[in-house]
């Protein structure tokens, strides 16, 4: 396929530019999360590669709207509602992206919410009301564990894949009033190495990114305090934020056969936070 997808925004090049347009011909990407932030700029990186790619998020998400612009940029995609934190719900997702694109080569498990309650607030550990802490690690554990046990059995069909999943520099580090977030990240590193001990010699590769303070929905409660994202930029060495851009990049090269040597893998991607 000849992509026609116009450049991504901020300091990277678009995918097409740094890998070659055909990287990922013939595969079948599914992401989660995919309506925006990481996840959409992943979706877009897979497709400016030859990838069809399956959007996959909430039933209100924009995800839909961000399918049809793909497709009438000259990508093949599609989109499937999905509640990560319901098996049944991922099953179907799964299915619907075999029943779409044939196969299932690549999965980029992004989906993922703040440890923020009801209301907003960020809480000290002892204070964490008990259905934010249920909730947070509903999604962004839970939903990991059930995209990889629906994924594996399709690639395995398939003759293999690679999954990647999305966890965060708080996969091994700590930041305080994040418990369940930090908690949930952790255990997402540990699962994406116990998978690609069980199936890289079955053809599936499995792997985590840890991706630093990135400007997306999800980091803007912080960042619009100018205090607060000045102590945020000053703990990236690299003297800024992340772009959604940059980490979809560094996944496109751990789905491509570029990575085929690299399973079980935890990759920071922080501007050097993790460094000081």
């Amino acid at each position: 396929m000849t992509s026609t997808l116009t450049p991504a925004s901020g300091p990277s090049d678009n995918a097409a530019a740094v890998f070659s347009p055909n990287a990922l011909a013939g595969k079948v990407a599914l992401i989660t999360g995919a309506a925006a932030g990481i996840g959409l700029a992943t979706a877009r990186a897979m497709a400016a590669c030859g990838a069809r790619v399956m959007l996959a998020d909430l039933p209100d998400s924009e995800g839909a709207e961000q399918a049809q612009r793909l497709i009438a940029e000259g990508a093949q995609a599609g989109f499937v509602a999905v509640d990560v934190a319901d098996p049944a719900s991922v099953q179907a997702m799964v299915q619907a992206t075999r029943a779409r694109f044939g196969r299932l080569d690549i999965a980029i498990n992004n989906a993922g919410i703040s440890g923020a309650d009801g209301s907003g607030i960020r809480r000290a550990t002892a204070d964490v009301l008990p259905e934010t802490w249920r909730r947070v690690l509903a999604v962004n554990l839970d939903g990991v564990f059930h995209c990889m046990q629906a994924q594996i059995p399709v690639m395995l069909e398939g003759g293999g894949g690679s999954i990647v999943n999305i966890a965060s520099i708080l996969g091994s580090v700590g930041f305080a009033h994040s418990a369940a977030y930090t908690a949930s990240k952790h255990a997402v590193v540990g699962l994406t190495r116990v998978a690609a001990l069980e199936y890289s010699a079955r053809g599936i590769r499995v792997n985590a990114i840890g991706p630093g303070f990135i400007e997306t929905a999800m980091t803007a409660p912080i960042r619009s305090q100018d205090a607060s994202r000045d102590m945020l930029i000053a703990n990236h060495p690299i003297g800024r934020l992340g772009q959604p851009e940059e980490i979809a990049h560094l996944a496109l090269f751990l789905s491509s056969p570029a990575a085929s040597f690299i399973t079980g893998a935890y990759y920071v991607d922080d501007g050097g936070y993790t460094a000081r």
